[in-house]
C-alpha cells in the first residue's frame, strides 16, 4: 500500500516541535496532514521497549482512532558512555513539564558521574535515532529508521531546534543543531534520512511540489512548534530576535504592532495562562506570540 497524492494523513503526534517538522517534510507531496491533537485522540501509553515499538504502538492507535493511515516517530538521544541512555525515556529525563533545560542537565551529570567529558576535545559519543512507522485502519504497518552521528557538548550551546539539539554536535561540523539554521539541521538530522528511507518506498511516484509556507506571509505554525518546544533562556533569547525580525518583515500581519497594543495584548495573554508545570520562558514565548497574534 503506498500514499497518493491528496491522501489524508494523521500524525500521530502531540508534540508541536515534532508534528511540526514532520509536516515540513510531508506536506510538499501534497499529503494532507491533521496531527492526533487536532483530532482530539489520546496519547497511548509508550509501553515498549524500543524506538520501532513505541512507534508501532503510537501509529496503530493514530490509524485505528481516526480510521486514516497515520505516520508516527518515536526518536531520542542514546549516549555511548550511559549505555544508550536515555534512549527511548528520552522524553521522559525532561518531566511532566518537557523541560529539556533540565533533561540536558541531568545527561550532563549522569556523563560527569561516569568519567565521560574526557577534556581531549571532541565529547562523549551520541547519535540521535529516529524510527517512523507508517499504519493502516486494517492494522498493516510498515517503518524506517534514520540516524546521526556526532559527539556531546556542555554547556548548551544556540536556540535553533528543540529537544537536546543544543548539546549534540554532528559528525563533520563544529556547531550544535541548535546552531544551526533549521534548513541546515534538516538536511541531514535522523527524522530526515528515516523520511528517506519512507519517501523510497511510499511516497516514489509523487512528485514533491512547493514548501510548507508561503515566502511572503507569516509562518505562525513555525512559531508556534518554536515557542511550545523551548526549555532554555538562550532558546528564549533566540525566539524573541526571530519575532523582532518578523515584526520588521511582516508589521501589517500582526495585531499589535505598537508598543502600547502590543503590551496590553502580552498582559492579557499572560493574564489568561493556566498553571502550568512548562518552563517559565516557553510559557511567557508563547504569550509573546499570542500577543502579536491576538486582539
Amino acid at each position: 500500500m503506498r500514499l497518493s497524492k491528496g491522501t489524508r494523513v494523521v500524525v500521530a503526534s502531540h508534540n508541536p516541535g515534532k508534528v511540526w517538522e514532520i509536516n515540513q517534510l510531508i506536506h510538499p507531496y501534497g499529503l494532507d496532514a491533521v496531527s492526533a491533537g487536532e483530532l482530539g485522540l489520546a496519547e497511548p501509553d509508550e509501553t515498549e521497549t524500543t524506538f520501532e515499538g513505541n512507534a508501532r504502538l503510537k501509529a496503530l492507535a493514530a490509524a485505528e482512532g481516526s480510521g486514516l493511515p497515520a505516520l508516527a516517530d518515536d526518536s531520542g538521544l542514546e549516549v555511548d558512555c550511559l549505555d544508550g541512555q536515555p534512549g527511548i525515556y528520552s522524553a521522559r529525563w525532561a518531566g511532566p513539564g518537557k523541560d529539556f533545560g533540565l533533561a540536558m542537565k541531568k545527561v550532563a551529570d549522569e556523563i560527569a558521574h561516569r568519567d565521560g567529558w574526557n577534556g581531549n576535545g571532541d565529547g562523549p559519543g551520541a547519535n540521535f535515532i529516529s524510527v517512523l512507522c507508517l499504519a493502516w485502519p486494517n492494522g498493516e504497518v510498515r517503518t524506517f529508521e534514520g540516524k546521526v552521528f556526532g559527539n556531546l557538548v556542555w554547556p548548551p550551546r544556540g536556540g535553533n531546534g528543540f529537544g537536546y539539539d543544543p548539546i549534540f554536535v554532528p559528525k563533520g561540523d563544529t556547531r550544535t543543531f541548535g546552531e544551526m539554521e533549521p534548513e541546515e539541521k534538516y538536511a541531514i538530522s535522523h527524522r530526515t534520512r528515516a523520511f528517506a528511507a519512507f519517501k523510497a518506498a511510499m511516497l516514489d511516484e509523487i512528485s514533491p511540489g512547493a514548501a510548507n509556507a508561503e515566502p511572503d506571509k507569516r509562518d505562525i505554525a513555525a512559531f508556534s512548534a518554536a515557542a511550545a518546544s523551548l526549555s532554555t533562556r538562550v532558546e528564549a533569547v533566540a525566539f524573541i530576535e526571530r519575532l523582532k525580525d518578523d515584526l520588521a518583515a511582516h508589521q501589517q500581519e500582526w495585531k499589535n504592532a505598537t508598543l502600547e497594543s502590543y503590551l496590553d495584548a502580552l498582559a492579557r495573554a499572560l493574564g489568561a495562562m493556566p498553571a502550568s508545570e512548562e518552563p517559565a520562558w516557553r510559557q511567557l514565548s508563547k504569550a509573546m506570540l499570542a500577543a502579536s497574534s491576538h486582539d
